[in-house]
């Protein structure tokens, strides 16, 4: 008695779909996660994006600031935001695009932190293929991380 798999090899190979990316509803743009030439990876506009708009926003796990401020020490790449006084987003694990977004002395995004979420808004049009970028503001760094932004008004340091 023939089993069922044993005529798969006989009937046509079926076209294969694509992969459906569906995007969360956080994220309001396509992006793309790639090597930057500022550090690492960065995450890149698939489409164009208009000024003054959402972008997306960041998940990841909700600590203490006192746990954040520990967890920096230990981590090679930080990925935390202190969201206030009290807590802190560790993006470490997070699945999100835009966790890899870049510092910039010329950015054109900003970050914004509302309702205790992290959140990124355009602050001018960005191009599809274009790194989006942020300015860090005050980091862990304190100034002793070399900046590799490239941009002309680079102050050098993070």
């Amino acid at each position: 008695m023939a089993r069922p798999h044993d005529n798969a090899a006989a009937a046509p190979a079926a076209e294969a779909a694509p992969p459906v990316v569906v995007r969360p509803p956080w994220q309001k743009f396509d992006v793309l996660v790639q090597r930057s030439r500022i550090d690492g990876h960065g995450v890149f506009a698939k489409e164009p994006i208009p000024p003054r708009v959402k972008i997306g926003e960041i998940r990841g796990e909700s600590i203490s600031v006192e746990a954040a401020r520990i967890r920096a020490t230990r981590y090679e790449r930080v990925m935390i935001v202190e969201v206030s006084e009290k807590k802190a987003i560790d993006f470490h694990r997070s699945t999100d695009p835009m966790r890899f977004t870049n510092h910039s002395c010329s950015p054109n995004a900003r970050l914004c932190i509302r309702q205790g979420r992290v959140e990124f808004y355009a602050v001018r049009a960005i191009a599809p293929g274009e790194e989006i970028t942020v300015s860090y503001g005050e980091t862990h760094h304190e100034g002793k991380l070399r900046c590799q932004c490239g941009a002309a008004n680079c102050v050098g340091k993070l």
